[in-house]
């Protein structure tokens, strides 16, 4: 199997922990990191080492030199995501963009129209599509267990506040642009990506923050004969217990990253009861509340990794079989790019002041 060559760009948290941690583990089996781009010199001190015998370049532009790169990483500012992946692009580069895709859905638009003109392959970073504990919740909405599914909900929640660039709506950044793209992307999977899926509710604001970009943020997506999607992206919330959460006519599942719990009915042990039009009421002619104890049942497991290493090893997987052989990917650009619609459509309907 030949390994292809990749440029990473930026040697921040997702460059260096995430993408980085892939490709420094035996579950890469596809690439070498061979040119590492950060402005700092520091980080490419520090990249020289994790990556022995790489070129560290401080400017992007300088990959242009080089004909031997299959693979781009563009793990910059997000800010920087929409700029840098078109001159990519536009110089017949495969791109592996961050999350956000880009600011707005004009901007994917074009990004996705250069790479088709380019005849280069474009992914966007949105592995949690392939974490266990979505792809579980998402079989199981499908499956029926849980009856007719009413209403999903979605936390990535915690009680906490930043002081960094990811607070700054200049740099692209906020809680829906950071973090918004897992659960919405997640919300939009539940849904398949329906057409007609719309924001019927949103608010964002600010609390904790020290920047002017959002650090709470709920969100209510609808589409037709589908369930209710309840998205909460919150720095206040200090009981944070779930990450999704499924409410369907024959039960309820609760999950994390780590582990679910559900309890749900089996059909046929709850008889339906007829209804009474006045008040019920004991054997001695009492009035009582109308409550039973439904025959139910209950389940958990924990799940075997999460969307940062094997959610991480199969988007790489998908990547690398797209560029050698041309296969489709499970998570596309115009998935992503439905994505930043949402986004774009909050920030519409909830205008913050710009502060710096």
């Amino acid at each position: 199997m030949k390994k292809l060559n990749v440029a990473i760009i930026g040697q921040g948290r997702s460059g260096q922990d995430i993408h980085g941690r892939y490709h420094r583990s035996a579950d890469n089996l596809y690439y070498t990191v061979k040119y590492v781009v950060d402005a700092d010199a520091h980080r490419r001190e520090v990249a020289a080492k994790n990556y022995p015998g790489c070129i560290t370049l401080a400017d992007y532009r300088e990959l242009f030199a080089f004909d031997d790169v299959d693979l781009v990483v563009n793990a910059s500012y997000s800010e920087m995501h929409y700029p840098i992946t078109k001159d990519l692009l536009l110089h017949g580069k495969n791109v592996l963009v961050e999350k956000p895709f880009a600011r707005c859905r004009y901007e994917c638009d074009e990004l996705m129209q250069i790479a088709k003109q380019q005849g280069v392959v474009l992914a966007v970073f949105q592995q949690t599509f392939f974490a266990p504990f979505y792809e579980f919740c998402y079989d199981m909405v499908k499956s029926g267990k849980l009856g007719e599914v009413k209403q999903i909900s979605i936390r990535y929640n915690n009680f906490a506040r930043r002081w960094d660039w990811q607070t700054l709506q200049k740099k692209c950044a906020g809680s829906t642009y950071n973090t918004g793209p897992h659960p919405i992307g997640m919300a939009l999977g539940f849904l398949d990506f329906d057409p007609h899926a719309q924001v019927v509710y949103s608010k964002l604001d600010t609390a904790l923050t020290s920047g002017d970009a959002d650090d709470y943020a709920k969100i209510l997506i609808a589409a037709p004969g589908k369930p209710l999607m309840d998205i909460e992206i919150s720095s206040l919330d200090a009981y944070a217990s779930y990450n999704v959460k499924i409410q369907g006519s024959r039960g309820t599942l609760k999950a994390t990253p780590a582990a679910y719990e559900m309890v749900y009915i089996n059909e046929g042990e709850n008889p339906e009861r007829p209804v009474v039009e006045g008040s019920l009421r004991d054997g001695a002619g009492n009035p009582i509340y109308c409550w039973e104890q439904l025959i139910r049942h209950t389940e958990g497991e924990s799940f075997n990794g999460t969307a940062f290493d094997v959610g991480t090893a199969k988007m790489y997987e998908q990547i690398y079989y797209k560029i050698t052989e041309g296969r489709d990917m499970t998570v596309t650009p115009e998935m992503a790019a439905a994505v930043i619609s949402v986004i774009e459509t909050v920030h519409a309907q909830n205008p913050l002041p710009l502060k710096f």
